[in-house]
This record gives C-alpha cells, sequence and structure tokens, in this order.
C-alpha cells in the first residue's frame, strides 16, 4: 500500500492483533477500518471517541486520497479541544489516515491510555519521543 502523503510504499506491522500500516518516510499512520477501536482496547471509551469525529467542511488543506478506494477522504475534527486536531478519514469508510503524532494526539485527548502503555509501545515502535 503507498501512502496518501508522500506516495511511498508503508511497511505493515502488528501489534496486539492489529495491523498498523506505516510509512517509514512521512511517519503517517493508516488504519483500516475498526482498527482504532481495537487498538484502543476499551469499547465504551473508544465508541465515545468515534462519536466525537465530525466533519470539518472548512478546512483548507488538502483533501489526500483513501490507500485502498482512492476516493478523496474528508477532513474530520476530532473532539472539542484547541487547537484543532484534523486526521483523514475514507469517505467510503475503509480507515483512517494519521500523520505524524496525530494518533498519539488522539490518544492523550481522549484519556485512553492512563498507563501510557499504548504511548509507550507506539513510540517504542516507531522511534517517537513520549
Amino acid at each position: 500500500m503507498d501512502c496518501p502523503v508522500c506516495k511511498s510504499a508503508m511497511i505493515t506491522l502488528e501489534l496486539a492483533k492489529v495491523e498498523i500500516d506505516y510509512c517509514t518516510s512521512c511517519k503517517g499512520v493508516w488504519l483500516d477500518a475498526g482498527e482504532l477501536e481495537m487498538l484502543l482496547d476499551d469499547k465504551g471509551k473508544a465508541k465515545k471517541l468515534i462519536h466525537s469525529f465530525t466533519k470539518d467542511r472548512n478546512s483548507r488543506e488538502k483533501a489526500r486520497r483513501c490507500p485502498i478506494c482512492d476516493k478523496k477522504m474528508e477532513k474530520i475534527d476530532v473532539g472539542h479541544e484547541k487547537p484543532t486536531l484534523l486526521i483523514d478519514r475514507c469517505a467510503k469508510g475503509d480507515g483512517l489516515w494519521f500523520d505524524r503524532g496525530e494518533l498519539n494526539g488522539i490518544i492523550a485527548r481522549a484519556k485512553l491510555d492512563e498507563g501510557n502503555k499504548i504511548k509507550k509501545v507506539l513510540a517504542d515502535m516507531f522511534g517517537h519521543q513520549r
């Protein structure tokens, strides 16, 4: 699968039965539909987070194409905190794209990782600072 940002080939990593597609060039992450919920491992909190996603109709960011269906993705506001955190979501529901650091930002905002287990694993996996 090619990265929707820089078009480099992405690698697939497995974390707790979740396949994460990772771009080694721009450090973005692709999660197929349902994988964010599996990664968060708390169905109630994950559902609340997903329901906080709202389509951003005023974004000036260039629309990216889904690496699966090649359709333009929607810009999505995550939560209601400032500064705004935008991610990309396939309009057909194929998955979510996170630019570098956005996945950690979402986990932190949603307070889904009280013991920092997910952040530690992601940091070790992708070489990010915690």
